[in-house]
């Protein structure tokens, strides 16, 4: 079982992440489905497409859009599957669809993505935690090696280009390639910020 030119992908646990263990309790933290924050954006690929050659195997873990496994009410209010479920708990994910992969040994960025790490605002005439649109590259690609940006490099970025992830317990930025705009020297100040809300635990 193959499509052309999507990949077919299942849910990693379940297709919303609107639980967490408090102690011995579960806490629910929503329940409108059409609540994109709680959607997972985590999958096991069942099949990679058809038509084009891809590092991603079956069995990987990739991180997708959330929209893929988001479900909606009708115009009879009644409770839908999006356009990209297949069957049997299923789901079709085009090549752009799919941010990151994890084949059993590291995380990957796919394509031309990349993900950033926040760090703290040090600022004492700011409120905000973290520092707006710079932040510390996590997963690189090969056009941004080419640059000598990777892993590790502390980089701005454009804004309204970045999407939330939470990869092992890490809330990261993704981003396309394009979206940096600029690498920066290290003063030794700086510091990743995670909030402690993006652990599992």
């Amino acid at each position: 079982m193959k499509s052309l030119y999507a990949f077919i992908v299942s849910p990693h646990e379940e297709r919303y992440n609107n639980k967490k263990k408090v102690g011995d309790a579960e806490l629910i933290l929503n329940n409108n489905i059409e609540s994109f924050q709680h959607i997972s954006k985590k999958a096991i690929v069942v099949a990679t497409p058809a038509a084009f050659k891809t590092p991603i195997n079956p069995g990987d873990t990739v991180m997708i859009h959330h929209n893929i496994f988001r479900r909606y009410y009708g115009i009879d209010g009644e409770e839908k599957n999006g356009s990209l479920y297949f069957k049997d708990n299923l789901y079709f994910a085009q090549m752009d669809q799919v941010y990151a992969y994890n084949d059993g040994s590291s995380w990957k960025a796919h394509l031309n993505y990349c993900f950033i790490k926040p760090i703290k605002n040090k600022s004492a005439y700011k409120a905000e935690k973290e520092q707006t649109n710079i932040g510390i590259l996590k997963y690189g690609n090969s056009f941004l090696n080419e640059l000598k940006i990777n892993p590790g490099s502390l980089v701005g970025y454009t804004p309204y280009g970045e999407f939330e992830f939470i990869i092992d317990d890490e809330r990261l930025y993704c981003m396309k390639s394009n979206d940096i705009a600029i690498k920066y020297e290290y003063k030794g100040y700086e510091e990743e910020y995670n909030p402690s809300w993006a652990s599992s635990g």
